[in-house]
């Protein structure tokens, strides 16, 4: 059989392009803000993970400037021989201090954070335990490893009870949850997690992916926002969202931070973060510090877009104060005609399709900035309203 014979039977890509509603690659033409020009017309950006607003901030943009004028535009090696920039060094510093963690390891991309720290914590023997719906960079960071991978269902205790019950007492075992899953927008039950943990003698690991600049005090996080900085054993997180930049990191203690970045191949034989990359990410780390209402400001504004969808008629699910607030529409082709038509109409959203979730809970995933203004999600709405109604005639 041919290699390459796998490649012809991906019909999908061709059949929604033919019918007018692929909703992939889209050229921005403009910065990353509340307002872009993508492919040459205005578009409310309502798809973003740039939780805060921050990747438009002077601040933020004169950092990347300045580092590419005294670094240069890379660094050429891993952080374990030449590519350590004094700057990395700060970031771990400043960004350990924030999360009341005694240290930090940056990686070069949220994915490969994850990927390089269940690799290097869970051997052979270990376990690590998982939530169905976290990231994919979870899942690949326990092939990775040379543990064993089992799941919990979605947000289900009692199946997590369950699920611990069987692995062996002798074990090693490390529960990985996201803190806000990126799809639904939820909260993981922190709590009752680190309670189980305690119970059946296991350690905890929370994706703060999408939980950073968003939850907790002054943004901190899941774990700050249900009082258990100290429960939690490993944040992860990322610098693509809330700090507006490229790259990841791993919080916990010293010894662990030690071992993961002697021993974690992806972070041994990686390139280190780029100078403008860790630049603008420490950048937007002050500015968080010294502005925590961006945050609460964020919060506000959930507020305000699901009261607003409510009062529009418009189904969504509700997601707490967290910035992802989905929209079902449940089958492919409704989704993808949806989304192209809210496209047309200027407003950006991303359809969420299998295997991101199950094939009959296909949505819309909405996402919101804490600069946006109200007339401009008021202006959103109403077009998201119209769309829906000429859709269901």
């Amino acid at each position: 059989m041919d290699l390459f014979e796998k490649c012809g039977r991906l019909t999908a890509v061709k059949e929604t392009r033919d019918a007018g509603i692929y909703p992939y690659f889209h050229a921005l033409e403009s910065r990353q803000d509340v307002e872009v020009m993508m492919e040459g017309k205005r578009r409310i950006m309502l798809g973003s993970n740039n939780y805060l607003g921050l990747t438009t901030h002077p601040e933020v943009v004169e950092a990347g400037i300045h580092a590419m004028e005294q670094y240069g535009s890379g660094c050429s090696g891993s952080r374990f021989l030449n590519g350590t920039l004094r700057m990395h060094l700060e970031v771990e510093q400043e960004l350990a201090r924030f999360l009341n963690k005694e240290a930090v390891v940056t990686f070069s991309t949220g994915f490969q954070s994850n990927l390089g720290i269940i690799s290097a914590i869970v051997g052979k023997g270990d376990y690590v335990i998982c939530d169905k719906e976290n990231h994919a960079s979870i899942y690949d960071g326990c092939r990775l490893s040379f543990g064993t991978m089992v799941r919990f269902r979605h947000a289900d205790m009692e199946h997590l009870r369950h699920t611990l019950e069987q692995i062996p007492d002798t074990a090693g075992k490390l529960i990985v949850t996201d803190g806000v899953f990126s799809m639904g927008g939820d909260i993981a039950n922190l709590p009752e997690i680190v309670k189980l943990a305690k119970e059946f003698g296991a350690r905890v690991m929370v994706d703060d992916a999408h939980g950073l600049g968003v939850l907790g005090a002054g943004g901190r996080g899941t774990a700050s926002h249900f009082g258990l900085e100290d429960e939690v054993d490993i944040y992860m997180g990322t610098f693509s969202k809330s700090l507006a930049s490229l790259g990841g990191y791993m919080a916990s203690s010293l010894e662990v931070s030690e071992y993961v970045r002697h021993t974690s191949r992806p972070f041994i034989f990686s390139a280190s973060m780029t100078p403008a990359s860790c630049a603008c990410a420490l950048a937007a780390l002050r500015v968080l510090e010294r502005e925590p209402e961006r945050a609460s400001r964020l919060q506000e504004i959930c507020r305000y877009v699901r009261t607003g969808l409510s009062e529009r008629g418009i189904p969504h699910k509700y997601t707490a104060d967290i910035p992802i607030i989905p929209i079902y529409t449940y089958e492919t082709i409704r989704t993808l005609t949806i989304a192209k038509m809210l496209y047309d109409a200027g407003v950006y959203v991303n359809p969420v399709l299998p295997p991101a979730t199950p094939a009959s809970e296909c949505l819309l995933r909405t996402s919101y900035m804490a600069t946006l203004k109200e007339p401009l999600l008021d202006e959103a709405m109403d077009i998201m309203a119209t769309v829906l109604t000429e859709e269901a005639k």
